[in-house]
């Protein structure tokens, strides 16, 4: 079989020749044989992941393996309670992974719904329905009006035919399609003698032969670049994966370190082993992916709330880092309706105000709005009317259409000037029309009105005005507006009358030749969103640039980014343009062009790929099939909820439920929090694993072994206590914080930029050795005091150890409210602004009454009571962190 880019460059003899075929189709013979050979007309579908891999895939994690190891030494030492508690620190993460991630992946099996069940084909020289899966190449199928197509077909005949492609190749417009041959190389938009698998039949009929079957159409193509496209990891993930190696070559290191001192010291070897398990347990921090995981999930319900529907979690983190928004212009920054905005006749021309289907907006000519209109606008108005087969109702307040989009801006525009179809048509009654034909590029409709009969026609402007007798002058003002319109990306058509004889009841071609008088020209385009121009500007204000991505014409797509205030001195790149270019070239050239037309949908995953080699974090927007492998090879794909296609939306990391590209703007807004109030967490949560680790060296280290007991500040069951739930309970409330004020006034953040940064390192450090001081001389300060009482040393330390475990706690607690915000002082935020952090601290404070008071906890935990001496004590040493954190703050601001 020939190269599938050949075919439209083929007349359908040598077609039928190359594929042994005619236009009598097939004979079920050869179908069956070819059949068995090529295989079924379907996409393949992709395995999906197993629950099994789709588990493991949760404790694949080096930090949960260096815990599975540590419950498993604290099992094998006799610590059943300690391991058993480890153990189910791991379980609850990966539950909690497991059921975030649990999710279907449908892109390809939405690809698979846009092919028909059953086509009707030529096979034996007889027209029969068959399943479309049974197709082959060689068949030859027809189609007509509301028809998708079910392969991709080189089509033979074609009358009135137009296809809708939008989803396909970004075109907004049905492309009219011909039979004839095409000689030069085209992009996939321009191949109008070719139907493609997915596509559906706007208006006309027509006979094809099946070229290309399943996977090898191009509906096919893109269900490869999606099998084969591999998901990008965010920077989040990059940032935790990085973490989490570097912290476990740390802990083991330094846990191996401590079995050898605790060993030098005298420590029995389970004692050496289980300050080693307690070591390993207070340096993981086991509550971070359960902080991580809820704080996304909030930003999730939040964003939801602003139409935005989140698929998958760590997208809400990158959108805060999003550098590059490359987003498809139909129904994404445009409307995806056409609209009438000028009107010209010989005498005049008017603005038309309003977009979209909305009969809604005034007339103006010059900067004059216009009261009433002309006789000769009227009856452009009028011709726009009676050439057409579409109709525009309203719906529960809601304008839509029936039929083609550019007849329904016709309709809309005769509206806005008060003239309405039905009584149009009523006082014009139609005897005959030519429909449009792509090979005539006119149509024509005969109409009577009062007994008087008349021609008139719409179409290209080169062919009607040619239909007509014109003076030089009124024919160059004609080609002047038509070159001024072209030039600014809209779409012309020209319309003209002539009187008819009395009793003529047909019009053939003979008719429409010459003698028309030009009543005038409409211009249309399918204008820019309005919120779009705000959205772009709120986006370069935050350091974004946007790039406009479409299948359709160079002009067109430079027009509406002039609109948009996008376009650059290097213009518009083409799809060809593209095929030209390395990709070292590109990368340079994508950096500085944000606007590409012609684009096909591997010239999309080609610029996505050398935006992000460029070091961009790119968010792809779209709505059609033919942005499904981009958007999954973007940073976060972005889809459309309404206008969307299935394929699309089960690709994207997003969707925008109101279609609404300024909805993006909110996201990335509601991105930057959910970061910033992660770093918040995270300058909040690290320092207690840190500060625990240097309170067991420090212990293990220097302290001494009393009566055959070693003195630990903490036991790892302890530690998990603070970990887990002092810690957890405590950092949640800061996924709650209000965004920063300059929080769309800074510029995106680097994505290379490290989890631990200078700020989450230093901050760490500082309140780490706060916590340890206060820790061990509160430990210190109460045993020796229970010792010197006479206690005995096992419940001196158990009541020590709580005494530790409550400082840390009231610690925690006061310094949370310094890390409300990352550059106020806690004087300035608001205690009630976030009632979340109200509740979290009254939460612990309840849970750390459970843990010191009651029997079973004293037992699962070895807590012991405490008096009120020893809460006001360990309140009052936990608040040192307040005053020394708000001066860091304030020499960090001034620096």
């Amino acid at each position: 079989m020939a190269n599938f880019e050949q075919w439209y460059r083929m007349d359908y003899g040598t077609v039928f020749e190359k594929l042994q075929t005619s236009k009598e189709g097939l004979k079920s013979s050869d179908a069956q044989k070819r059949l068995e050979s090529y295989g079924r007309n379907e996409l393949p579908r992709k395995q999906s992941e197993s629950l099994w891999k789709l588990l493991f895939r949760q404790i694949n994690n080096p930090l949960i393996y260096v815990l599975i190891g540590s419950a498993a030494l604290a099992v094998a030492m006799g610590k059943l309670t300690d391991g058993l508690v480890v153990a189910g620190v791991v379980i609850v993460n990966a539950i909690i992974g497991f059921v975030q991630e649990a999710r279907s992946r449908k892109a390809i099996e939405a690809l698979q719904e846009m092919v028909p069940d059953t086509v009707v084909v030529i096979r034996d020289g007889a027209p029969v329905s068959i399943e479309s899966a049974l197709l082959v190449p060689g068949d030859v199928i027809t189609l007509q009006s509301g028809d998708m197509t079910p392969a991709d077909l080189r089509l033979i005949e074609a009358r009135s035919l137009r296809i809708n492609e939008s989803a396909l190749t970004g075109e907004s417009l049905p492309a009219d399609k011909t039979a004839d041959t095409i000689d030069d190389e085209v992009s996939l938009g321009d191949r109008r003698n070719m139907a493609f698998s997915g596509t559906t039949v706007t208006s006309g009929a027509a006979k094809g032969v099946v070229v290309q079957a399943g996977p090898a159409t191009e509906l096919g193509k893109i269900d490869i670049m999606l099998t084969e496209t591999v998901e990008t990891r965010t920077p989040l993930t990059r940032s935790i994966s990085a973490f989490a190696r570097l912290l476990t070559f740390i802990i083991l290191a330094v846990a191996a370190v401590l079995v050898g001192i605790a060993l030098l010291r005298g420590y029995p070897i389970a004692d050496a082993v289980l300050a080693a398990i307690a070591l390993a347990v207070a340096a993981i921090p086991e509550g971070i992916p359960a902080i991580i995981t809820i704080a996304l999930a909030i930003g999730v319900r939040r964003m939801a709330r602003r139409r935005a529907v989140i698929r998958h979690l760590p997208a809400v983190e990158t959108l805060g880092s999003t550098t590059v928004i490359c987003s498809d212009k139909t129904g994404t920054i445009t409307r995806n309706e056409m609209t009438v905005n000028e009107l010209w006749t010989p005498r005049a021309s008017i603005r038309l105000e309003g977009v979209g289907y909305g009969p809604s907006g005034p007339l103006y000519e010059g900067e004059r709005e216009v009261e009433s209109l002309s006789d000769d606008m009227r009856e452009l108005l009028t011709a726009g009317v009676l050439c057409n087969d579409s109709h525009l109702r309203e719906d529960e307040g809601r304008w839509r259409i029936e039929g083609d989009p550019t007849e329904a801006a016709l309709l809309t525009a005769a509206r806005k000037a008060g003239l309405t179809q039905e009584i149009i048509v009523g006082c014009n009654r139609r005897i005959d029309a030519i429909p449009f034909e792509s090979e005539h590029k006119f149509m024509a409709t005969l109409n009577v009105r009062d007994g008087k009969r008349a021609i008139y026609v719409k179409g290209a402007p080169e062919i009607v005005i040619g239909f007509c007798v014109l003076d030089e002058q009124t024919r160059g003002n004609a080609r002047e507006a038509i070159d001024a319109f072209a030039s600014r990306g809209k779409r012309v058509l020209a319309f003209a009358r002539k009187d008819a004889s009395a009793g003529a009841a047909k019009i053939g071609f003979d008719d429409v030749k010459t003698g028309f008088e030009l009543l005038g020209l409409t211009a249309m385009i399918d204008p820019p969103r309005e919120e779009a121009h705000k959205a772009i500007e709120r986006c370069r204000t935050a350091g974004m640039t946007v790039k406009m991505i479409t299948g359709d014409h160079q002009t067109t797509a430079a027009a509406i980014g002039g609109q948009l205030g996008i376009m650059t001195d290097r213009g518009a790149l083409t799809g060809a343009g593209i095929n030209d270019l390395s990709d070292d070239e590109l990368r340079e050239i994508a950096a500085h062009v944000n606007v590409f037309a012609r684009v096909a949908p591997e010239h999309k995953l080609k610029l996505v790929g050398a935006l992000r080699g460029a070091g961009e974090v790119v968010a792809m927007t779209g709505d059609g099939v033919n942005d499904a492998p981009a958007l999954k090879r973007a940073d976060i794909g972005v889809a459309m909820g309404i206008t969307g296609t299935d394929a699309s939306r089960q690709a994207a990391d997003m969707i925008l439920t109101d279609d609404n590209f300024a909805t993006i703007v909110s996201a990335v807004e509601e991105g930057r929090r959910v970061y910033d109030n992660l770093i918040k967490a995270l300058a909040f949560a690290l320092p207690t694993n840190l500060g625990e680790a240097l309170i067991l060296l420090v212990a293990v280290a220097f302290f001494p072994i009393i009566d055959g007991i070693p003195l630990l500040p903490m036991l790892p069951v302890q530690i998990l206590w603070i970990n887990l739930v002092a810690t957890v309970s405590l950092a949640l409330p800061l996924a709650f914080e209000t965004p920063e004020k300059n929080i769309m006034n800074r510029p995106p953040r680097n994505p290379d930029e490290k989890l631990l940064n200078p700020f989450v390192l230093f901050r760490t450090a500082l309140v780490a050795l706060l916590m340890t001081a206060v820790a061990i001389g509160l430990f210190l300060q109460t045993f020796n005091r229970q010792v010197d009482a006479g206690v005995p040393t096992a419940e001196a330390l158990s009541q020590a150890q709580t005494m530790a475990v409550t400082s840390i706690v009231f610690l925690q607690v006061f310094y949370l409210l310094n890390c409300r915000s990352l550059q106020r002082s806690v004087f300035t935020i608001g205690l009630f602004s976030n009632k979340a952090v109200i509740v979290g601290v009254l939460t612990l404070l309840f849970l750390q009454t459970g843990y010191v008071y009651l029997p079973f906890m004293n037992a699962l935990f070895g807590s012991a009571p405490l008096d009120v001496t020893d809460w006001l004590e360990s309140a009052l040493f936990g608040a040192v962190v307040l005053p020394v954190i708000t001066v860091e703050k304030f020499i960090r601001q001034r620096r």
